[in-house]
């Protein structure tokens, strides 16, 4: 129900949460009419959206109910293709130590701290199609 009502346009892309847990998620995306480019292949966007949905989870896994809230904020992606995406393609991030510290971190001193999570994705078959490179910005929230 999240994606529907917090990312509709993932949602109707395709894009799911298959496996999280504090240190790792794993987010996938089909090869459908809804994600495809004119290139038989899926779109770079929607290649996007599930890597950035691999490291989100597994950060807002780490913030659920934080006291202070913590606030956080895409600040940079980055990423390079290696194989064209024909089929359903899988993106892990194994960064929900590094989200940790980041979120105590700032917590601590009350400073924004930023994290560069590593999505991987891979096809049913194990080869890497893309990676991705999505710093976060992670801000405690001050108590009113």
């Amino acid at each position: 129900m999240f994606l529907l009502t917090k990312l509709p346009a993932a949602y109707i892309a395709g894009v799911r949460v298959r496996e999280a847990n504090e240190e790792k998620c794993i987010a996938s995306v089909p090869y459908k009419w809804l994600s495809q480019n004119p290139f038989r292949s899926t779109y770079f966007a929607c290649l996007s959206m599930a890597a950035e949905l691999s490291t989100g989870a597994l950060a807002m896994a780490h913030l659920y109910k934080r006291d202070p809230p913590v606030s956080m904020l895409v600040v940079k992606v980055e990423s390079e293709y290696f194989k064209k995406a024909a089929g359903r393609t899988y993106f892990t991030c194994e960064d929900g130590g590094l989200f940790e510290k980041a979120i105590t971190d700032t917590v601590t001193n009350g400073e924004p701290v930023t994290v560069k999570a590593k999505s991987v994705g891979k096809n049913k078959e194990g080869d890497i199609i893309a990676e991705f490179y999505i710093t976060w910005s992670f801000k405690a929230k001050s108590k009113r």
